[in-house]
């Protein structure tokens, strides 16, 4: 599996979405549910499946599809 691939399944199964779903207009204003319990949840799935640690800052930012590949980038995570 792609390192897109696992974080399209991270997105699919917390915010029960389908994966053609996910693209630049998918964040927290647009989608239905996003609130700070499921961006607690995106974020742990996302720090379990990538073994890496997330400071404060990437995790404020994970605000969308778009932003949490931006965070990735910056763990040198090629998406």
């Amino acid at each position: 599996m792609t390192n897109i691939e696992r974080l399209n399944k991270i997105f699919c199964e917390v915010f029960s979405a389908e994966e053609s779903s996910l693209n630049e207009n998918f964040n927290k204003c647009t989608v239905e549910g996003w609130d700070s319990v499921r961006q607690l949840s995106l974020t742990t799935a996302v720090e379990d499946e990538f073994d890496i640690m997330l400071d404060a800052e990437d995790i404020l930012e994970f605000t969308s599809y778009d932003n949490a590949k931006k965070v990735l980038a910056k763990y040198d995570i090629e998406l």
